[in-house]
Order: structure tokens, then sequence, then C-alpha cells
């Protein structure tokens, strides 16, 4: 008989190891969608839909599944869930035509579900001191997204594309077999299963619930959509290979996952408000200086004509998206710990509702990034898009919370999530 803290750890554990491993499968696209664009001579509107269509799977899904954890709980959820992405991730392997990739790249998507369903499970087996913390490690399964930027061309390098969907089904399924027998189940943690939908749903008329969905399309949306699109990015604008493209992108996408743990400690210890303020400030800055494209200047002097180049270089370049990496991390963990301290008894609900619309943004982007080029031929449009979206959450966040609240220092956790809706509600007349 296991000790409750044993389950813990082994509920954590396997939860973030069952995440990092959806998070590998639902970012595929990301390396194996460059040599089907080559094969398919693809367009960067249609490479942005083909990398996008698993997220837009998995965003709509979040919502019901995250309903479906309150009502059945987590394990069983997770495991089903799992399993369900087996089959169509093997048949991309035999797939010839676009829309053959579409269609089960859909199905495939579910597995990036799996955030709504992993948070609330995990979130309900620690108290609310450590509840940042536990779900920033098992958020840090956004990692798996390095993860398939380190597997993914060495596949491609030892055999061929085909490999690379045939591998991911094979780890997927020998991690849900594993998530299933040393994982547990708590019948005390399913205590909204009595409530209907409507009364779970009812969330969605909190005004702070759609502020931290505008939050978080930025800091998960932004993050997704960014993981799928570099790799292609360094190849095209800098010359780089695949293998060493997809290694510097995961400079971005490590940081990003694996310091979310981070971030849940940092919101725990100065508030969920205070993280997220300072995460849209550090990622403005870097997306102003990401914006700006690779320029020639000539500038007539007494001397004759001087040219001058402006842009950045790919080291400086990665360190920049580095930073932005992790301050997309603390982001993602600073939302949740809103979730968590306003919306104890419907998590699974209001976590699905954010993580949707984090999802969302992760779908949309890419296509937007794609239709940017086509339009354009300026590769960092794509953040200057981002730039813009961000310059709006920061004058957003301002007036309904920084201007009446520190900036600095933890904010007072509300008792309740009604309470803390009239609490939002009140401050945005305000």
């Amino acid at each position: 008989m296991t000790t409750p803290r044993v389950r813990q750890g082994l509920v954590l554990g396997m939860s973030t190891l069952a995440f990092t491993v959806c998070f590998m499968v639902w970012m595929m696209f990301a390396v194996l969608g460059v040599p089907i664009k080559e094969l398919l001579q693809l367009n960067e509107t249609q490479f942005g839909l083909l990398a996008a269509t698993p997220v837009l799977t998995g965003s709509l899904s979040r919502l019901p599944l995250g309903l479906l954890t309150d009502r059945f709980g987590g394990r069983s959820v997770f495991f089903v869930l799992m399993l369900s992405c087996v089959a169509p991730l093997y048949l991309i392997s035999h797939a010839t035509a676009y829309w053959q990739f579409l269609v089960l790249g859909l199905f495939v998507g579910l597995a990036g579900g799996s955030f709504s369903v992993g948070i609330a499970y995990v979130a309900k087996w620690f108290d609310k001191d450590s509840q940042g913390f536990a779900m920033g490690v098992f958020g840090a399964g956004n990692a798996g997204s390095a993860v398939t930027k380190f597997l993914a061309p060495a596949l491609i390098a030892a055999g061929s594309w085909q490999l690379v969907p045939k591998v991911f089904s094979a780890i997927l399924f020998i991690t849900a077999l594993l998530f299933w027998f040393l994982s547990a189940d708590n019948q005390a943690h399913r205590s909204a299963s009595g409530a209907s939908l409507r009364e779970q749903l009812r969330s969605l008329k909190d005004p702070a619930v759609w502020r931290y969905c505008q939050y978080y399309s930025i800091v998960f949306g932004g993050y997704v959509a960014l993981a799928l699109w570099m790799t292609k990015y360094y190849v095209q604008e800098y010359g780089f290979s695949l293998q060493s493209a997809a290694l510097l992108a995961a400079c971005f996408s490590l940081p990003g996952g694996v310091l979310r743990a981070v971030g849940g400690w940092m919101s725990d210890r100065w508030g969920a408000q205070s993280v997220t303020w300072w995460v849209l400030w550090v990622s403005w800055i870097c997306l102003f200086l990401l914006s700006y494209p690779q320029t020639q200047l000539q500038v007539q002097t007494i001397n004759g004509p001087v040219d001058f180049h402006i842009g950045l270089n790919p080291a400086l370049f990665t360190v920049l998206l580095f930073v932005m990496g992790i301050a997309f991390a603390f982001g993602k963990a600073s939302v949740f710990k809103y979730i968590a301290n306003d919306y104890p008894k419907n998590m699974g609900a209001v976590s699905g509702i954010v993580g949707l619309a984090g999802g969302l943004g992760g779908f949309i982007l890419p296509i937007l990034f794609g239709a940017l080029v086509d339009l354009t031929g300026v590769r960092s449009s794509c953040f200057m898009l981002l730039y813009g979206v961000v310059w709006v959450s920061l004058a957003w966040m301002y007036f309904s919370e920084i201007r009446k609240s520190p900036v600095l220092g933890k904010a007072p956790a509300p008792n309740s999530s009604i309470a803390q809706g009239e609490h939002h509600v009140r401050s945005a007349k305000a």
C-alpha cells in the first residue's frame, strides 16, 4: 500500500511524462512539416495550415476534456485520450496527399487536449501553497516540443520522414500503459461530478476568465505558434540545415517548457498578477527587437554612398528567442495560478476554457504567419503580429488590474470563484 505522498509523486511524475509525450506528438509537424512541404511543394500559408491543424483539435477538445475530467477523474480520461491517438499517428507514415495529412493531423491533435486533463488532475492532489509549483512541473511537459526537435531530425536522418510517426506512435502507446499502471485515482477529486453542464460553464460569464484567455493566448498560443514556425524560419532566413535549425529552435522550445515549474514557484511566492505583468513586458521588448527585418540602407555622405546592413544575426536572434521562451514559461504557469486560486471547484472547466483560447491562438497564428509572409515577403512579420497582440494585452491588464493593485508583492487570493468574479467585475467598472 503506497503512502499518500508516494501516490502524489507518482501522479505528478507520470502525468508530466504523459503530457511531455503528448506535446511531442502534438508539435510533430514543426519538423516533419519541412520535408513534407518540399515533397508536396506547399506555399507558406499551406505549410502554416499543415503545422497548425493538430493544434485546432487539441484546442477545441480542451473544454470538453476538462469537463470530463471534473466528472470522471483525470486518470481514465488521460489514458483513453492517449490510446485514441495511437492509430491515426501511425497512419501518417502512409499518407501521400495533402488532404490526408490534414485529416490525420486533426485526429492526432487530440493529444494536445491532454493539458486540460492533466492540469486539473494534478492540481487536485496538492494543497494551495504548492499548487503553483506542482502545476508548473506538470506544465514543463511543454518541453515535448524540444524533444521533437531533437528526436525527429535524427529519425529523418537515420531513415526517412515516415519513420517519425511510426516511432512516435510506439512511444505514445507505451507511455499510455505506464501511466495507467503507475498513476492513481481519488474519488474525492470528482467533487464537481454532480454539477450540471450549465453550472460548469457559468464561469464563461466572468470577465476575469476572458482576460486569462487573452493572457494565455500569448504565453501559450504564441509559444505553440513559434515552436511550430521557428525550425522553418532558421532554414529559410539563415540557411541552416534541418538538423541545425531544429536544434537552434529548441533554444526557444526547451526553456519555454522546463522552466514552467520555476514560474509556478514564482507565482506561489509573489503572486500570479506580478509574474504575468512582467512576463508581458519582457515579451513586448523581445518582440520589438525581433520584428525588425533584415534591412539594407544606403546613406549619401561627402565621400559618396555608404551601405549599411541592419538586422539580427543568428546568435542575437537566438538569444532573444531564448529570453522570450523563459518569459513564456513563467507566464504559462502564472496564468494557471490565477485559475487555481479563483476556481478550485471547477478547475477542469475553467482550465479547459482558457486552454482552448490558448490553443486556438496556437492554431490561428501559424496560418497568419504564413499569410503575412506570402503577402509581404517579410519573414519577421510573424513577430510584428505578436508584438501587436502583446501590446493589447498590456493595456488590458493595466486598466483592469495593475492600475488598482501593487505591481510588486503577492496579491491577496480570493475566498471563492464567485467572490473573485465579483471582484473583477467591480475592478473592470472602476
